[in-house]
């Protein structure tokens, strides 16, 4: 009885371990087909871009690639028109450390005509150049976007009254002039051109005031005139990009430097 008891024991654990084997086996199989899957997954994923698949549009060339110098953009026979007695006819050149993409210039002047009074005038040119970014877009809609805010923000000149906008034909490729009065020690009548031609934005700021007695400023003479610069200075900015050693008309960066990043 105990022989029969102990070979029982013998043939139970025998058979018990294929049982073992058999599990640790059909484990084994399915660690391997699940692992085998996976790898197959990452792989797919980590395959690279079949031939043919898009790939990033290229950037788009922009028209002008540098500025012209600000102080000459407006003409030596409109300056004395626009502001007579300038204390600098040569202008006064604003700071910058892009002057590729940013520059400005301004000039002020005071006439005095003894018992008629005198009258002040003050005209400044302000330039912005946008290069296409991969990220931010093309030249020219980065200029569109800054030629609209900037129209905007000369509506929203503090304590400007009467204020009229409307466009201005013939300037750039979009132009729009805004009118309007401040008070201050005078009554000062102010308009703004702002013209985008390409991917530059153009900004002429033109007011002028009467002092002791002499007659106010004709509105729409000062309009006119303020037109006549922003003319001008679309015009040099061409000529800036198509003269001798200038740079390439069309040229495309990657990104723009940060003062041209609005």
């Amino acid at each position: 009885m105990h022989r029969s008891a102990s070979r029982l024991t013998r043939v139970l654990a025998c058979a018990a371990v294929p049982v073992i084997l058999t599990v640790a086996g059909c484990s084994s199989d399915s660690e391997k087909s699940s692992g085998a899957k996976d790898s197959g997954k990452k792989s797919e994923a980590s395959s690279p871009a079949k031939p043919g698949s898009k790939s990033a549009a290229p950037l788009e060339k922009v028209a002008f690639a540098k500025l012209p110098d600000p102080c000459k953009a407006v003409t030596g026979k409109s300056i004395d028109s626009l502001v007579p007695e300038a204390k600098d006819k040569n202008g006064t050149a604003a700071k910058s450390n892009d002057l590729a993409n940013r520059a400005s210039c301004s000039w002020n002047g005071l006439k005095t005509d003894g018992a008629k009074g005198s009258q002040y005038r003050w005209l400044s040119v302000s330039l912005v150049r946008y290069d296409s970014h991969a990220s931010l877009g093309s030249g020219n809609k980065r200029a569109e976007d800054q030629y609209n805010k900037q129209i905007e923000l000369a509506k929203a000149t503090e304590g400007a009254h009467d204020v009229k906008a409307e466009k201005a034909d013939g300037v750039g490729d979009a132009a729009t002039s805004v009118s309007f009065g401040v008070k201050k020690d005078v009554d000062f009548a102010n308009n703004s051109v702002v013209v985008r031609t390409q991917n530059v934005v153009v900004t002429v700021d033109y007011n002028g005031a009467a002092y002791e007695g002499a007659g106010a400023p004709d509105q729409g003479k000062l309009l006119q005139d303020a037109i006549t610069a922003a003319k001008e200075t679309v015009a040099a900015i061409g000529a800036a990009n198509t003269g001798e050693g200038a740079a390439p008309s069309g040229s495309a960066s990657a990104s723009a430097s940060p003062s041209a990043q609005s």
